[in-house]
């Protein structure tokens, strides 16, 4: 699975850890997670978030 940046702030969404404290299991696809989700470090939604070149 992809790991995605949020272009505002650099956070790094890992599917593998997920974002437990928002509900997010470990081993979500960023593709399913909930289209409220906001990013945790600077409230930014998906939109905000690209694929991390490998």
């Amino acid at each position: 699975m992809d790991k995605y940046i949020c272009t505002i702030c650099d956070y790094i969404y890992d599917p593998a850890l997920g974002d437990p404290d928002s509900g997010v299991a470990p081993g979500t696809s960023f593709e399913d997670v909930p289209d409220d989700w906001l990013c945790p470090e600077c409230g930014a939604d998906k939109s905000a978030f690209e694929v991390v070149a490998a």
